[in-house]
């Protein structure tokens, strides 16, 4: 399970169960555990503005320098 922070002001953002080895590139919406985010238009961002991903409808693509992350990953 990965915890998915925001860069600027480190708060967390998503819990998401991540399969496989590799970096965030996308976020596939039936493997988000909790959501602490907030949809605009098609942009996903943390509560101080910072966009983090683009909705692209089975999944987010992820805007890399906006966020960090950290946990363990599953095999499967």
């Amino acid at each position: 399970m990965l915890i998915i922070r925001c860069s600027k002001c480190k708060r967390k953002l998503l819990k998401y169960k991540k399969i496989g080895k590799g970096k965030v590139l996308r976020c596939w919406k039936d493997r988000i555990v909790e959501d602490y985010t907030i949809k605009e238009e098609n942009f996903i961002k943390c509560p101080c503005g910072n966009r983090i991903g683009i909705d692209r409808g089975a999944f987010i693509k992820m805007i890399q320098p906006a966020f960090n992350y950290s946990g363990t990953v599953s095999s499967k």
